[in-house]
């Protein structure tokens, strides 16, 4: 029995931390946000294109994780695309910084608690597919989750999600056939592909990338998957959208660097962020 209770204790423990935190945030703005945003490395500057904006530092919200990777911000911003309500995380939490996966995706269970519905997440990351380029923008059709665990591992609150969640849609159809459209009227060149996490901070080896391609991976990075999970997990619609920073050890001739992928990510940064708008000011596609 006392064992019984230390676990309830735990579980009751992380929600009311959660509900800590979305009570802060809630405090500090004045409009209910709808979509939650995940901005990646040299990628935060979709904030620009906010209006009515609230920034918060991640390091006054109580219980955020904080992080030190270079290109990260490291605030949560509240403000207006159109009509819409966003929450942009400037900055992310990855496993390779040592966070627990629970606090790698804790921001995904407060915007839940927010109230947010749908989730869009970004990132810079490598090319496996042989046809694509640098520079390129990749739609996220599914995941290869290759960390060797799970952030839903562990004591399960239902008032989250149920034990079990369905992965069979990981990334919104409905979302992936409204940013397809929303390319084709913004003539936004793209690509499509499977994404796999790689745990880093080291970058893959030519072996491991022969390997992950024969698995049908199209792209590799260090994020995305615990949030896409979780995001499922608690109901929200999920749309991914990758920038091809680098092609992948053994494809590219030249040694990675964080610079260079900061710097292609700066460079694409423009074209994505007027997609990622285009798709958030058609809300009624996205909350359908």
């Amino acid at each position: 029995m006392e064992e019984y209770q230390e676990k309830e204790g735990k579980k009751m423990m992380f929600y009311e931390k959660v509900k800590e935190s979305a009570d802060f945030i809630r405090e500090r703005i004045g409009q209910a946000p709808m979509v939650g945003v995940i901005l990646g490395s040299g990628l935060g500057s979709l904030v620009d294109m906010m209006e009515e904006k609230t920034v918060i530092p991640y390091q006054e919200i109580p219980n955020f994780p904080q992080s030190s990777v270079a290109g990260h911000a490291g605030n949560l911003v509240i403000g207006r695309i159109g009509k819409v309500v966003v929450a942009a995380m400037q900055g992310r939490f990855h496993f390779y910084e040592g966070f627990a996966m629970k606090e790698v995706t804790y921001p995904i269970y407060v915007m839940k608690l927010l109230g947010i519905e749908a989730l869009l997440v970004t990132n810079a990351c490598g090319g496996i597919n042989r046809s694509f380029v640098p520079g390129d923008l990749m739609l996220l059709t599914d995941y290869l989750n290759m960390l060797g665990t799970n952030p839903l591992i562990g004591e399960n609150d239902e008032r989250f999600g149920v034990r079990f969640p369905d992965m069979s849609e990981a990334y919104s159809l409905v979302l992936m056939q409204k940013a397809e459209e929303t390319a084709k009227k913004l003539g936004i060149a793209y690509q499509k592909g499977v994404y796999a996490i790689f745990s880093g901070p080291c970058y893959e080896t030519a072996a491991e990338i022969r390997a992950y391609e024969r698995l049908g991976a199209d792209a590799i990075g260090m994020s995305t998957v615990p949030e896409t999970i979780v995001a499922n997990y608690l109901g929200m619609k999920v749309l991914g959208i990758a920038c091809i920073t680098n092609m992948a050890t053994g494809i590219a001739k030249e040694k990675h660097t964080h610079e260079e992928v900061v710097r292609i990510a700066n460079e694409s940064s423009a074209r994505l962020c007027d997609w990622v708008k285009g798709i958030i000011m058609d809300w009624d596609v996205i909350s359908a």
